[in-house]
């Protein structure tokens, strides 16, 4: 039996609970988070990000800071060298295109489609970065896909293993109702901490280990 995103969803319920959406509201914010948790546990990506609104007390307070001034505020980050040049790059730019506005509300009245085109133009924003902004902060349907999401969809056989990160975007979209993308998103990234993880999947008290293509629960013959 091959599992279905729905029938994933309801196995991975009972465990983790029922995700609700609560849009923050505040995308450019949303934007600057997500840049600093590329690669970043939460609990440091979160603490960077308060480092940075303590240090500096705008937007455009950050965009026309020396380098070194940004680095230094979020480095306890990690890759803060990174990180810190693409957060600037991406104020500067929003700041050419909104008129020194530094307000991404716009967005909200985009198409979708729209959205994310606008969002991917700026420096350094992948699909997964822009689906955040989109889902997190506006509500609108894009699904993120980390490094959880896409480990687990693979294992389970929702998308194929040699396929980028980049197209399980669209393509795990294309799978998944648009009013359950954050419902998916959240359910996958939990149980791929906490299960499903890298090295050492806990097949043996997994509620998806039957039909999943990567169990190592033996099938009873």
């Amino acid at each position: 039996m091959t599992l279905d995103p729905a029938t994933v969803m309801e196995r991975l319920e009972p465990l983790y609970g029922r995700p609700v959406n609560t849009p923050n509201g505040d995308p450019l914010a949303e934007l600057v988070l997500t840049i600093l948790s590329q690669n970043t546990a939460d609990r440091n990506s979160g603490r960077a990000f308060t480092s940075l609104l303590s240090r500096f007390d705008s937007w455009v307070a950050i965009a026309n800071a020396s380098p070194g001034a940004v680095v230094e505020a979020i480095r306890l980050g990690g890759l803060a060298q990174q990180k810190g040049p693409r957060i600037q790059a991406v104020l500067q730019t929003v700041a050419e295109r909104t008129g020194g506005d530094f307000s991404l509300d716009f967005l909200a009245r985009m198409e979708l489609e729209e959205a994310r085109s606008w969002l991917r133009s700026l420096p350094g924003v992948g699909p997964k970065t822009a689906a955040c902004v989109l889902l997190f902060a506006l509500g609108k349907p894009a699904m993120p896909v980390d490094t959880h999401v896409e480990r687990v969809s693979k294992r389970l056989g929702l998308i194929p293993q040699s396929m980028s990160a980049e197209k399980a975007h669209a393509e795990l979209e294309s799978h998944v109702e648009p009013d359950d993308y954050y419902r998916f998103h959240m359910l996958l990234i939990k149980h791929g901490r906490r299960i499903c993880a890298a090295r050492s999947p806990a097949c043996g008290r997994c509620p998806l280990s039957r039909g999943c293509p990567a169990s190592l629960v033996p099938v009873p013959s």
